[in-house]
């Protein structure tokens, strides 16, 4: 077994700090290949269900009314979904482009509601108010105009974001597309420029998250040490953005829990900065061996274990207290989370 930083004096770190990087490299996990489903996941017979409804009433996507489409998305809900991934569109970017064209306000906020409300009820038949099928109306014919039109003509150096296989030709393509089949190496093609399931991925980041936060909150209650999980974007005195973890609590604040599990480097390195942060507030007005408080970085994911030279920032940063979910385990004993244990 690797000697880990958490393990040591801050001086023997800084005799040999790679061997310390390599440690926690050792037992970095990444997850990138499972993720959670989370509430609103859409299984494919669902969508299927929704692309047959709106194929059904597009005859074939021959005709692309307005009228017919709109009457689907309301009774199949789950074809406003097959219709958005037709465009290729975020749904804030379809109410953007639907207000721009139509006139009609379509926020981001209802959008993202309408989306959500969809995903989460796929089979239940929409209630549309006055404002919502105004709305939704107006989305319908602005998917129908594009669909329809295909790709105008742009700059050899630009590519339109409606430039797809199913899209390129405007209603030919579709129609052929859903009569043929995708040819595969399209396909292939598209995904490599969309990474499959990244819509879905950021919908459930914050899942991805919570479970390295769920095990810190375990290991911490079950030593029955007292201690404040902050909220998103809460404000907490004497911190320019809240710790995720503060023990005991914001009000005499001797320990600091940073946690994060990433996949992306560049995300990262943020968060090491953001812990480096952590660390010269810590010293502000004290000397190296007697901090405000203590700061742990508590880690997941391949982003962490790309850039060798942000490791050793955040090892010195938290002058080794850096664990990750194989060695959470040693978090209570190996820090002064000792001093606040009660059980």
């Amino acid at each position: 077994m690797p000697t880990f930083p958490f393990e040591v004096s801050l001086e023997e770190i800084l005799r040999d700090p790679e061997s310390y990087v390599d440690a926690v490299f050792s037992c970095l996990e990444s997850e990138f290949l499972v993720m959670p489903k989370g509430a609103g996941f859409v299984e494919y017979p669902v969508f299927e269900r929704g692309y047959e409804a709106l194929k059904a009433a597009t005859e074939g996507f021959t005709r692309l009314d307005p009228e017919q489409v709109f009457q689907v998305t309301v009774s199949e809900p789950i074809s406003i979904v097959v219709l958005r991934s037709m465009l290729g569109f975020t749904p804030p970017e379809w109410g953007y482009v639907t207000t721009q064209r139509t006139g009609i306000s379509v926020t981001q906020g209802f959008v993202r509601s309408l989306d959500r409300k969809v995903r989460m009820n796929p089979e239940t038949q929409l209630n549309t108010n006055r404002v919502t099928k105004e709305r939704l109306m107006a989305m319908v014919k602005t998917a129908c105009q594009l669909l329809a039109a295909g790709v105008p003509e742009v700059g050899e150096d630009q590519i339109h974001r409606l430039d797809k296989a199913d899209t390129r030709n405007g209603i030919d393509s579709i129609k052929n597309l859903a009569g043929i089949g995708v040819p595969y190496a399209m396909l292939l093609y598209e995904r490599f420029l969309g990474r499959p399931f990244a819509g879905h991925r950021d919908s459930v980041s914050e899942l991805i998250g919570d479970s390295l936060e769920s095990a810190i909150e375990e290991v911490l209650s079950k030593a029955g040490i007292s201690f404040r999980k902050t909220k998103r974007a809460e404000r907490i005195e004497g911190f320019d953005q809240a710790p995720d973890f503060i023990i005991p609590s914001e009000f005499n604040p001797q320990l600091i829990i940073e946690a994060k599990i990433t996949e992306d480097d560049g995300t990262a390195r943020d968060k090491v900065t953001r812990i480096q942060h952590l660390g010269e507030l810590s010293l502000a007005g004290r000397s190296e061996d007697n901090p405000k408080y203590e700061v742990i970085a508590c880690i997941g994911g391949r982003g962490f274990g790309v850039r060798r030279e942000d490791m050793k920032k955040m090892i010195l940063a938290t002058r080794g207290k850096v664990f990750t979910a194989k060695t959470l385990d040693r978090l209570v004993e190996c820090t002064r989370l000792k001093e606040f244990k009660t059980r």
